[in-house]
């Protein structure tokens, strides 16, 4: 007999029954409860035929861990029923296979010696047969069984006790998951897709994530619906963060619960290091699957043998955890990440929780949908708190709304903390916190700049706090966290004081700030690190700077229409950020100690002048006075050398540049846009070297841009939109034909010398240049698809109020020869616009590595109705035969882009090719920029206004010029 863990098992149970005793009542409950036990069931559902079992039956026989046989009056009837209890008992005998009988309205006895009418049936077969089926009563008859008799006891106690002892016989283990799986099918259908991909190989997967989000649920489903591929060989190492803190020996007890669950043994472990090595050797590369829940370091990776080389192909290894550090340090194979519900998901599985249905009733609609918001798509909070909310009045309902907004629900917290607990050092809680009061929504360079200047090493901090779920970085490279996770953050800066802000390290409610304000508070302000206060315009609070006398650690300030009055001396010499917008005074007071200033933000502010006299600082980096109206001359930069980003937008008043400005050899950004005063750049501006964006885009009365300009060697963002600009440089064009320009976006105006540069620059640049980029494409059905032959396609830009453009996904399906197989194809896509009368043009490098703006861009410049056309440039020697557009919508913003591109090869050549490369374009959406925030992107941009009507031969020529450069990169 061979052993029956070395048998391949199909199925768990096998039911053999007679179909007209038992089908539609015994069976089909027992059918039902094995299947809430998710107990893998084979039934047959086909009416009895004729005498032979067909190989399909005999199959589900031999593959099932324990036949259950119901012997009901007629069984012994049935030639059929016979014929499977005959291939059963076989089974048992090679295989070790289990047998249950249940005498169903029948005693052993009747079986054992085939009495009344179970002899009937077999009275014309042949003796042979006869033999068998005798043979095989008597030895069903004679095995332990359950007996049933429908008079002396429910059937419902038997079906328990059948389900029991199966569970038991089968060792299935079925994890309890959350009551309502709300969107937990796709995700767990879309992780199990992934594994089934890589079955021929040891198969890592993360799912990374912040508390609550998830992760062990989404697990647990996985493991429920594959553990049977793995012949017992699994295991759900479960809380492994919790059982180590727990417990000292917490390990090692992990280590035995993992070999007693793959191996079936239980081997007492003495320490971390021998339960290392018995793993190891008792493994040998078997087929397994482990999941590891809830790992913190890699310490408990390497003592449960997390390493893929111990294990046989086919085997899956699954690590859930808060730190995406820990999973690219194993080199998992993929990393999923929990993203929040969506508001429709939220909403329905609150609503089980809060009233046991799918929705909410009609009066608390509202109520439902504020609590919805609070939780921010956070699985745990939406359960906790329709839990928490369950039949409870209306009333009750406002009152728990309310004290959300002070007092977060501790029980979430208490999930959401075990992250914050877990960092390794104060700095990265400082940082945290900083974040959570100061900083969302700020731009992570600048953030990390005032940080540092704060003694934090805020590159790697941030970076840690990224990885572990509780900043994550968005749109333009804002900070951005979960609203739960900021109220837990702030929560814990309330807790040294929870009745007295004033000993608050960080201050931000505004409630509290202006009581320490308005109280002139002369002691217990000693803690407080950071303050921010924004008054409304109606506001006519006025404040005593002797309030600040005692914040001697006061690093970061944020105010907002607050009028100070007094001895700015009084300030804290420690500040690293002041950001004060709409200040009253008319340039910064003389005694304002400013000296360890890294960022100075004074927007909207009533300054004529920043400094009367310019102290020296050597530490501040941004510089940032936009929307200050009265403004008519920049400082003197030569006591700001290190200065790296100077914006100044929207100062009409501003007239002068100061030509110090030479002086700033660190200077990557200069933003005037909109500074519709300002009639010319001094010439040393044109002696920055390092500055990567110039912006005068709306600087109207600025109508030349000097040839000097080719001195700024690093400059790679030039945008002059709306611009009095009426001839560009000629020395622009080798910068434009050496590549330095990462994408361009040309509007037609009334100037022909601009045009004309442009595309004599634009003719060298394409013709002398190619790439290897390409672009993915399908035939996905969610995106709305545009095909043409050759190397363009024309369309119409579709109108619908509900939908939003994404992006845009090209399929590109050229002709090759095996001789002249591509490693460059794509080369440049050019984006017409007949309606705007625009071109945009991508070069491969852009392709490459789009981002947020690059999309934003590209779509902003569709709009409804326009008429488009869009032509692809590919590498010399190649044909393109059909071009596809999918215009993607936000309705498939869940559809995962698969990369593709089609060769086709002569087929007279017939020789094979080698597989190209795939690169991944992922579309993004729409970005709304703040205006202070620029990124460091190459592109230029020149536009001269809408095009009139008697200049669109102008386009036309362009266009032309276009064309022919296209039409060069296709010999």
């Amino acid at each position: 007999m061979s052993s029956s863990s070395d048998h391949p098992w199909i199925y768990d149970v096998f039911i053999s029954f007679r179909g007209e005793d038992t089908r539609n009542n015994f069976v089909s409950h027992l059918y039902a409860e094995l299947s809430r036990s998710h107990v893998e069931t084979y039934i047959d559902n086909r009416l009895e035929k004729g005498e032979e079992l067909g190989p399909a039956l005999e199959r589900a026989i031999e593959g099932s861990r324990l036949s259950l046989v119901v012997l009901s009056v007629n069984y012994a009837q049935s030639r059929w029923c016979l014929n499977e209890l005959v291939h059963i008992l076989e089974c048992r005998k090679n295989y070790g296979q289990s047998i249950l009988p249940i005498f169903y309205g029948v005693e052993p006895s009747d079986i054992r010696h085939q009495r009344q009418s179970t002899l009937e049936v077999t009275a014309r077969q042949n003796e042979d047969l006869l033999s068998k089926w005798r043979t095989a009563l008597t030895q069903v008859g004679n095995l332990s069984g359950l007996v049933f008799q429908s008079t002396t006891r429910p059937e419902s106690e038997l079906l328990q006790k059948i389900v029991k002892h199966i569970l038991s016989v089968t060792s299935i283990q079925f994890l309890s998951i959350t009551e309502y799986p709300v969107g937990l099918d796709s995700r767990v259908q879309q992780i199990i897709n992934f594994i089934d991909d890589q079955s021929s190989k040891v198969c890592m997967i993360g799912i990374w994530g912040m508390g609550g989000s998830g992760k062990t649920t989404t697990a647990k489903a996985i493991y429920n619906q594959i553990h049977r591929r793995f012949e017992r060989r699994t295991s759900f190492i479960e809380s492994i963060r919790e059982v180590c803190d727990n417990n000292s020996k917490g390990i090692i007890e992990l280590q035995e619960q993992l070999l007693s669950d793959l191996l079936r043994i239980k081997d007492k472990i003495h320490s971390i290091a021998l339960g290392i090595t018995k793993i190891e050797k008792r493994l040998r590369a078997q087929k397994a699957f482990v999941v590891l829940d809830d790992v913190t370091n890699t310490e408990q990776l390497k003592s449960l043998c997390a390493n893929r080389k111990l294990f046989g192909s086919g085997s899956v290894l699954i690590i859930t955890t808060r730190d995406s550090h820990l999973l690219k340090s194993l080199g998992a194979d993929h990393v999923f990440t929990m993203t929040e519900m969506d508001e429709n998901q939220s909403l329905e599985l609150f609503s089980w929780h809060a009233f046991r249905q799918p929705s909410p009733t009609e009066e608390f609609c509202e109520l439902s949908r504020n609590v919805v918001a609070y939780c921010g798509g956070l699985p745990l909070a939406l359960e906790v708190l329709g839990s928490y909310l369950f039949e409870r009045t209306e009333q009750e309902w406002r009152s728990a709304l309310s004290k959300l907004e002070k007092i977060p629900n501790n029980k979430v917290q208490q999930k959401l903390r075990i992250s914050y607990d877990g960092l390794e050092d104060n700095m990265e809680k400082d940082i945290f916190l900083d974040i959570c009061c100061f900083f969302i929504g700020k731009n992570r360079a600048d953030v990390t700049e005032i940080l540092n200047g704060c003694g934090f090493h805020a590159h790697i901090g941030i970076a840690v706090l990224i990885e572990r779920s509780l900043v994550k970085v968005e749109k333009n490279n804002k900070l951005q966290m979960h609203d739960l996770l900021r109220d837990m953050g702030r929560a814990i800066v309330g807790e040294s004081s929870p009745k007295e802000p004033t000993k608050h390290s960080r201050l931000w409610f505004c409630e509290d700030v202006i009581d320490v304000l308005s109280k002139n508070a002369m002691h217990g302000t000693e803690t407080v690190e950071g303050l921010i206060l924004k008054l409304q315009r109606t506001a006519r609070i006025r404040f005593n700077t002797n309030a600040f006398q005692e914040m001697k650690k006061l690093r970061l300030l944020k105010l907002d229409g607050v009028h100070l009055i007094g001895d700015y001396g009084l300030m804290s010499n420690k500040l690293r950020w002041v950001d004060w917008q709409r200040s009253n005074f008319k340039f910064i007071p003389n005694d304002f100690e400013q000296g360890n200033l890294v960022v100075l933000e004074l927007k909207y502010s009533n300054v004529n002048q920043v400094w009367q006299e310019t102290k020296l600082l050597e530490k501040l980096k941004v510089l940032n006075l936009s929307h200050s109206k009265y403004l008519r001359s920049t400082p003197d930069f030569s006591k700001l050398p290190n200065l790296e980003k100077l914006i100044m937008k929207d100062c009409p008043s501003l007239s002068e540049v100061h030509s110090s400005i030479g002086d700033l050899k660190n200077l990557l950004l200069i933003n005037l846009k909109d500074c519709t005063n300002l009639s010319n750049l001094p010439g040393e501006i044109y002696q920055l070297t390092s500055v990567k964006t110039l912006i005068l885009s709306g600087c109207s009365k600025i109508d030349k841009l000097d040839e000097d300009i080719l001195q700024m060697e690093s400059l790679t963002t030039l945008v002059a939109t709306n611009s009095g600009v009426k001839q560009v440089p000629y020395s622009i064009g080798p910068q434009i034909s050496n590549l330095c320009l990462r994408s361009l976006l040309i509007g037609m105006g009334s100037s022909q010398v601009v045009m004309d540069t442009l595309g004599k620059s634009l003719s060298q640049g394409l013709a002398t240049n190619s790439s290897d980029s390409f672009l993915p494409g399908d035939n996905y059905p969610f995106w709305l698809a545009y095909k043409g032959e050759g190397p363009s396609i024309l369309f119409q830009v579709p109108g619908d109020s509900h939908w939003c453009m994404k992006g845009i996904t090209l399929c590109v399906l050229y002709l090759s020869t095996p001789e002249n197989l591509p490693t460059e194809c794509l080369t440049s896509v050019f984006i017409i616009n007949y309606t705007k009368f625009t071109i945009q043009i991508y070069k491969r490098d852009t392709v490459m590595s789009f981002n947020d703006e690059d999309w934003q861009g590209v779509v902003s410049n569709l709009g409804v109705g326009n008429n488009v056309e869009i032509f692809v440039a590919i590498g010399h020697g190649l044909t393109v035969k059909e071009t596809t557009a999918y215009l993607i919508y936000d309705q498939s913003n869940d559809v995962k882009i698969e990369p593709s591109i089609t060769v086709e090869v002569e087929p007279s050549m017939g020789a094979e090719m080698e597989p190209l490369h795939e690169v991944k374009v992922q579309p993004s959406s729409n970005v709304e920029t703040e205006p202070s925030d620029v990124k460091f992107e190459p592109s230029l941009i020149v536009k001269n206004g809408p095009i009139p009507k008697t200049n669109r031969k102008i386009f036309t020529r362009f266009l032309e010029r276009v064309r022919e450069c296209f039409c060069l990169n296709q010999n």
